[in-house]
């Protein structure tokens, strides 16, 4: 089975997936044919953003992507760029956003708020900040010590919140760390939880333990209409360049973590999220994409940072994601959209 370069007509989402078959032609035929796993499949993909520029500013470094209640998409790039996208899926705008200093930030993880708001995660401190939609410094959220790159038993630089999300009913904001804590195993991850209060604003919430595959680390999560999350896993090996594994994690009945000062996986009082493994995406369908990153497995693949839910009927998925290009000549930003169909619990 492969991925056609062909138009095959629209596909089920209308600003997504069409428009991302009509940009690169490249696209799955009918169901099945783009199949990964028995529950993802990769519906179509466009390289027509890769080394492309907007009012000046370079469209790639995308590490996050989000939805409005409207349908509409933005991406965020890690050097304090964030795009909002057309219904073609282009860069229409675009606003910098800077720390309280009026420095750079490393953004990672963005979630747009039901007043349009953007929240949006920084691996550096690291910090979740909000912002409005022309840029503007709003607030910053707590963030617990232990997380922090600076305490003796915290987050590691560069390998803390990678990934930010929402539930639908917009009382649930979650970070996800990429790496391990220093006191922890390097396997286990932290998953941070904040609750929506009456005023609005989020206080903190239940943090929670999870196992990662060996060497690899969290890039991205969504959260689904049930409690759970998506969990993208991505790993760089030079004999097999990116890899990436797409997770289910669940939450209910894991413990709160918080005041757990050190996790390991052979731990007997900690309840970490059960995680199921939906598709090794190494086993996608490559079709007629190329890489040019030197011994890559699958053409298909790149550096996955970002990833969205543009629809969601029942356990039926619509999902968006993007690689990042770190700005580099070897590597690509690509867009692809993907159905998943969720296990029961």
């Amino acid at each position: 089975m492969h991925i056609r370069s062909a138009l095959i007509g629209a596909l089920t989402a209308a600003v997504t997936a069409s428009t991302l078959t009509a940009a690169a032609g490249h696209a799955a035929a009918a169901d099945g044919e783009g199949a990964c796993s028995q529950h993802v499949s990769i519906r179509s993909y466009s390289d027509a953003l890769d080394k492309t520029s907007f009012q000046g500013a370079f469209v790639g470094n995308l590490s996050a992507l989000a939805v409005d209640r409207h349908g509409r998409i933005s991406a965020l790039s890690d050097r304090s760029l964030l795009f909002g996208l057309d219904r073609s899926l282009t860069p229409a705008s675009v606003v910098s956003l800077a720390d309280e200093a009026g420095q750079p930030l490393d953004s990672e993880g963005i979630v747009i708020d039901r007043d349009g708001t953007r929240l949006v995660s920084s691996e550096t401190e690291p910090s979740v900040r909000r912002y409005s939609a022309d840029g503007t410094l709003l607030a910053r959220l707590p963030v617990p010590a232990n997380l922090g790159v600076e305490s003796a038993g915290g987050g590691i630089r560069n390998r803390t919140f990678e990934g930010l999300t929402m539930d639908r009913a917009g009382r649930t904001l979650t970070a996800s760390m990429e790496g391990w804590l220093r006191s922890d195993g390097i396997d286990t991850r932290r998953f941070q939880t904040w609750q929506r209060q009456g005023d609005g604003e989020f206080a903190l919430g239940p943090q929670y333990a999870y196992m990662a595959e060996k060497g690899y680390g969290i890039s991205e999560i969504a959260a689904t209409h049930d409690g759970r999350y998506l969990v993208m896993e991505r790993s760089f090996a030079a004999d097999v360049g990116w890899t990436a594994k797409l997770y289910l994690a669940d939450p209910e009945g894991a413990s709160d973590v918080t005041s757990v000062n050190s996790l390991t996986s052979t731990q007997q009082d900690v309840r970490f999220m059960g995680r199921t493994l939906l598709a090794d995406l190494s086993d996608c369908p490559a079709g007629d994409a190329v890489s040019k990153v030197p011994h890559q497995r699958n053409p298909l693949i790149g550096n996955i940072e970002g990833m969205a839910i543009t629809e969601a009927h029942g356990k039926r998925l619509r999902v968006l994601m993007v690689t990042d290009d770190d700005e580099s000549a070897t590597s690509i930003t690509r867009l692809f959209t993907m159905d998943v169909r969720l296990p029961c619990r």
